[in-house]
């Protein structure tokens, strides 16, 4: 039942997440058709002559059929970033971790484990899920009598299986960010080689070079490069940043299971 429930959440999560992708390519393509190509933003009112004077939406429109496949991109990567920062900030908890994380180790030290249970509870999101789990094995262990080392064992296993609970809903997503580092940049040197296809093009035909043609190829090849760049920079920092987040509160889990587990050594060594 519970893998089924699992595998209904993870085909819905998938359903989702297309969508959404989905969703973002139809509406960078919008923006570029529409927003972007808007007759007044070009003169004479038609997008096939030359943008206005310092009309950035309109020298943007002339980048070509590659850009709404890299707005789309950057859409992506600024809805899913939004998404893992609520997510990721969730999981940190009501207050502070830092703050939470001292109230647990002062509470683990001093061997008051219903104290810091009920900072946990307190607390939520992820991280006091994980050490909740592991404060709740440490009582009943404590209760069975357990010796040192089979205590230890398996309130490190429960903290372990905690953790790997909270995981994936952390790392959802990330492959997608970290996916568009690499295709912004690609979709954006696909435009630039056809943009420079066009330049050359214009080069080599018969007679004097079509001038205009020349020009638009190689706006079109900056205009992608830019873009693209910019698309890639922004996965990038993104990225990065909620790595970060999640090694920090993998670190706050594991280091409140060590403490937790040394608590109970120390509780075992005094007894003998």
């Amino acid at each position: 039942m519970a893998n089924a429930k699992k595998d209904n959440g993870s085909n819905g999560g998938g359903m989702m997440t297309g969508i959404i992708i989905a969703s973002c390519i139809l509406v960078g393509f919008f923006i570029w058709k529409v927003i972007m190509g808007a007759g007044s933003n070009f003169e004479g009112g038609d997008n096939t002559g030359h943008p206005l004077a310092g009309n950035y939406l309109a020298m943007v429109y002339k980048g070509g059929p590659i850009v709404p496949v890299l707005l789309g991109c950057l859409l992506m990567v600024i809805v899913f970033s939004f998404e893992r920062f609520f997510v990721i900030s969730k999981a940190s908890g009501k207050g502070n971790l830092d703050n939470f994380m001292k109230h647990i180790q002062t509470s683990v030290a001093a061997g008051n484990m219903e104290d810091a249970i009920t900072a946990c509870d307190k607390q939520q999101g992820s991280v006091a899920n994980a050490i909740r789990a592991a404060l709740v094995k440490y009582i009943d262990v404590k209760k069975e009598g357990f010796n040192s080392e089979e205590a230890a064992e398996m309130i490190h296993k429960e903290i372990e299986e905690a953790t790997s609970l909270e995981m994936p809903m952390l790392e959802k997503h990330m492959t997608i960010l970290s996916t568009l580092v690499s295709l912004g940049t690609l979709a954006g040197l696909l435009g630039t080689v056809t943009g420079m296809i066009k330049a050359f093009g214009a080069l080599a035909s018969s007679g004097t070079p079509d001038q205009a043609m020349l020009a638009n190829g190689i706006s079109e090849a900056l205009i992608n490069t830019a873009t693209g760049i910019s698309t890639s920079a922004l996965a990038i920092i993104m990225y990065n940043l909620f790595t970060s987040k999640i090694d920090t509160l993998t670190y706050s889990i594991d280091e409140a299971g060590t403490a937790i587990v040394n608590t109970y050594r120390k509780f075992r060594g005094s007894l003998k």
